[in-house]
C-alpha cells in the first residue's frame, strides 16, 4: 500500500514565504521574551507565607476508598466476641444496615506492639512496628454511609462534587516548592476512586491549583503522564514557542478581562513545558538503591509510596495515593461480602509500602515536615453483613496520621466497647480538615475564595482543630 508524502516538495516561493513568516515569529518571541519570564516568575503556584508558622511542609494522603474496617484494623475491640450474634442496647440505638443481624467478631488476631503498646490487626504487621510513630484518631464520623457522598466530604469537605479538593486548596494557600512539577499530585494503582476528577479536582479555585492525576500501572518514565515532549522540536525552539503562544494567549485574556478556562489553560501549558524535562527524573525509580527498593516492595501501592516520597523530596506540596485493587474504585468495599479473604488481600497490597515510607521519611529527614495520613471515608459495622461480612458505619472509624506535627505514639477519641459509634472526643472529617490546615500554617477560616457571590472555604462553616493531638 502507498503512502502519500506528509511533506511534500516546495516550490521557491513557498519556501521564502515560509523562512520569512518563521523569521518573524523568532523576532517577535524575542521581544515577548521578557514578558513571558515575567509571567512565569507570578506563576499562581510560587511558594506562599502561611498564615503562621507551620508544623509541617508537605501531605501525603494515604486514601483507602471503599471503607476500611476498624474494628479489623486498628481499632480492637474484644468485647465484641463475647457478646457474639447479640444486639446490645448501644447498637440498636444506632441506624445500621442490616440491623437484624448480631455482632460479629474479627476472624484477625490483635497483637500489643511498641512502647505505646497499641493494638494492630495481624493483617498490618508492617505497619504496626511505626506505632510509636503514629498519631490514631479513633473517634472519626461522617454524614452519611454511602461512598460517593462519603469519599467527597473525607476529599472535598461537601456531599456534592462543587467543591475544591483539599489539595487544591492547600496548594491555592501556600504555592508549591517545585515550580517545574505541579504543587498537587493524585495516584492511584489502575482504578481512580470513585467520583474520580472531583477528588483532585479544582472547583472554582484556579485550573493551576487542580490535581495531575497519574496511573501507577503506566510506571514507564516516558509514560507515566501522556503528551508532555514534543519530539520535533528542540528544547530551545519549543520554548520560543510556548513563550509567544502563551503572550498571544494574555493578550486575548486581557481583552476579555476574565475567563477562566482560558487562563487554566495558559497555566497547563506552561507547566507542561516544564514537566517534560522533571517528570521524567522524579518518575524513575531505578535510581533508587536495592535496599530501598526491597524495602517497599513490588506491588503497586509500594510503588505508589516510593514515589510518593520522591515528590515531597522535590517540593511537591500534597500527594493523595488511593488504594486500588483489581480496577475496582472501591477496593475496602470487598467488606461486604468477605472481610477475612477481602482485607488480607488488601493490606497485603499495601502494608509493606506504608512501613517503608514512614521509615524512608525518617531516614532522609523528611519525616517531621511531612503530614502522612491513612484512612477511608468511613469504617464498617461490629455486627455482620451474611455470615463473613460487615456493612457500613460512618458512626465511628479510624484515621491515623503520622510525622508534621503531630503526637507520636498517641491514641486520641475511642468508640464504645463494640466500635459501634464515637463516644469520646468525637471528631468529624470537618475538624479533621481544619486541623490538616493548622499543621500547614493555614487558619481553616481565613484560607477562603471569593465565587458566585460568597467566601468558600475546605470547612465550609465547621471546624475545630483538634489541639490535643498537636505535639
Amino acid at each position: 500500500m502507498m503512502h502519500r508524502n506528509p511533506f511534500p516538495p516546495l516550490n521557491r516561493r513557498e519556501m521564502l514565504s515560509r523562512i520569512g513568516a518563521g523569521f518573524g515569529t523568532l523576532g517577535l518571541a524575542g521581544l515577548l521574551a521578557p514578558e513571558a519570564a515575567a509571567a512565569q516568575a507570578a506563576s499562581p503556584l510560587a511558594p506562599k507565607v502561611p498564615h503562621f508558622a507551620p508544623k509541617a511542609k508537605h501531605v501525603i494522603q494515604l486514601f483507602m476508598p471503599g471503607g476500611p474496617s476498624h474494628v479489623d484494623t486498628f481499632d480492637h475491640k474484644p468485647e465484641i466476641a463475647k457478646y457474639q450474634g447479640q444486639r446490645p442496647d448501644i447498637v440498636n440505638r444506632k441506624t445500621l444496615r442490616n440491623t437484624k443481624n448480631g455482632l460479629f467478631p474479627s476472624p484477625f488476631g490483635f497483637k500489643q506492639y511498641g512502647n505505646s503498646g497499641k493494638w494492630v490487626s495481624d493483617i498490618f504487621p508492617h505497619t504496626a512496628q511505626h506505632v510509636d510513630d503514629i498519631c490514631f484518631i479513633h473517634s472519626m464520623h461522617t454524614d452519611i454511609p454511602e461512598h460517593a457522598g462519603a469519599m467527597l466530604m473525607m476529599n472535598l469537605g461537601h456531599l456534592q462534587p462543587s467543591r475544591p479538593s483539599m489539595g487544591a486548596w492547600l496548594t491555592y494557600g501556600l504555592g508549591t516548592e517545585n515550580q517545574d512539577l505541579p504543587g498537587f499530585i493524585a495516584m492511584s494503582p489502575r482504578a481512580q476512586p470513585r467520583g474520580k476528577l472531583a477528588n483532585w479536582g479544582n472547583s472554582f479555585l484556579p485550573g493551576a491549583y487542580a490535581g495531575t492525576y497519574v496511573n501507577i500501572a503506566s510506571m514507564s518514565k516516558e509514560r507515566i503522564i501522556h503528551d508532555l515532549k514534543n519530539k520535533w522540536l528542540p528544547r530551545a525552539t519549543h520554548r520560543q514557542q510556548a513563550d509567544l503562544l502563551t503572550r498571544l494567549n494574555q493578550i486575548d485574556l486581557e481583552r476579555q478581562q476574565s475567563d477562566q478556562q482560558l487562563e487554566a489553560s495558559i497555566q497547563a501549558m506552561e507547566m507542561a513545558f516544564r514537566m517534560q524535562f522533571a517528570v521524567p527524573d522524579v518518575f524513575d525509580t531505578s535510581q533508587e538503591s536495592k535496599t530501598t527498593l526491597e524495602m517497599y516492595g513490588d506491588s503497586e501501592y509500594a510503588k505508589g509510596c516510593l514515589l510518593a516520597r520522591r515528590l515531597v523530596e522535590r517540593g511537591v506540596r500534597t500527594v493523595q495515593l488511593s488504594h486500588s485493587i483489581d480496577g475496582y474504585d472501591i477496593a475496602w468495599d470487598t467488606g461486604h461480602g468477605d472481610i477475612a479473604g477481602g482485607h488480607k488481600r488488601l493490606a497485603d497490597a499495601c502494608d509493606q509500602g506504608i512501613a517503608a515510607l514512614i521509615k524512608d521519611l525518617k531516614q532522609r529527614g523528611l519525616f517531621d515536615s511531612t503530614l502522612v495520613i491513612w484512612g477511608g471515608e468511613f469504617g464498617r459495622a461490629p455486627t455482620s453483613e451474611g455470615q463473613k461480612g460487615r456493612d457500613h458505619d460512618h458512626y465511628g472509624f479510624t484515621v491515623w496520621m503520622a510525622g508534621g506535627g503531630v503526637k507520636p505514639g498517641f491514641s486520641y477519641g475511642a468508640t464504645d466497647e463494640f466500635g459501634c459509634t464515637a463516644v469520646e472526643n468525637r471528631v468529624h472529617v470537618h475538624d479533621l480538615h481544619a486541623t490538616i490546615l493548622h499543621l500547614m500554617g493555614l487558619d481553616h477560616e481565613k484560607l477562603t475564595y471569593r465565587y458566585s457571590g460568597r467566601d468558600f472555604r475546605l470547612t465550609d462553616v465547621h471546624g475545630k482543630i483538634v489541639h490535643d493531638i498537636i505535639a
